[in-house]
C-alpha cells in the first residue's frame, strides 16, 4: 500500500439504477407485501381503522384509549391505573397521558384506593357519565371512510 492509496477518499456509493422514486412508488409500495403477505395487510388495515376511529372521537373530545377507560370505568367501576392499563392492553405509559387527559377535563378522578394506600383508584364523577353516552352514539362513520387500496 503506498502513502497515497491510505489518504484517498473512500470509494463513493453507486447510485440507485432507478434514481429517485417517482411519487407514486412509495404510495404504491405496500399494496405489493400486503397481497404478498396476510400479517403486512393485517398491520395495515389495523392501523387504517385506528387512524379512521381516532379522526371519529376526536370530534367527541376523546381519545379511543380514553373511551375505553371510560366505557370500562363505567362497567366496572373504581380500578387502579395498572388494572386498566392491563385489561384495555394499552401501554402503561400511554395509560398515563390518557388518565391525565381525562383527569383535566373532570371526567376522570384519581383517589386514594380503598384497600391499599399506595395505590389510587380511579373514579368516575356524575358529569362523566354523558360524556360517555355521546361519545357511544358515535363510531359508525368512521367505517364509511375505509376502502380496499
Amino acid at each position: 500500500m503506498t502513502v497515497t492509496d491510505r489518504t484517498a477518499p473512500p470509494p463513493s456509493r453507486t447510485a440507485s439504477p432507478r434514481g429517485e422514486p417517482e411519487a407514486g412508488d412509495r404510495e404504491r409500495y405496500f399494496s405489493r407485501p400486503a397481497r404478498e403477505r396476510p400479517d403486512i395487510a393485517m398491520c395495515r388495515a389495523t392501523r387504517m381503522v385506528a387512524r379512521s376511529i381516532d379522526e371519529e372521537r376526536s370530534a367527541h373530545g376523546l381519545t379511543v384509549a380514553q373511551h375505553l377507560a371510560l366505557k370500562m370505568l363505567n362497567d366496572v367501576g373504581p380500578c387502579s391505573q395498572k388494572e386498566l392499563s392491563a385489561q384495555l392492553r394499552v401501554d402503561r405509559s400511554v395509560m398515563v397521558g390518557c388518565i391525565d387527559g381525562l383527569e383535566d377535563s373532570g371526567l376522570v378522578r384519581r383517589e386514594r384506593h380503598p384497600r391499599d394506600r399506595r395505590a389510587y383508584a380511579l373514579t368516575l364523577p356524575p358529569n362523566a357519565g354523558p360524556a360517555l353516552a355521546e361519545a357511544e352514539g358515535g363510531g359508525r362513520s368512521c367505517w364509511t371512510g375505509l376502502s380496499v387500496r
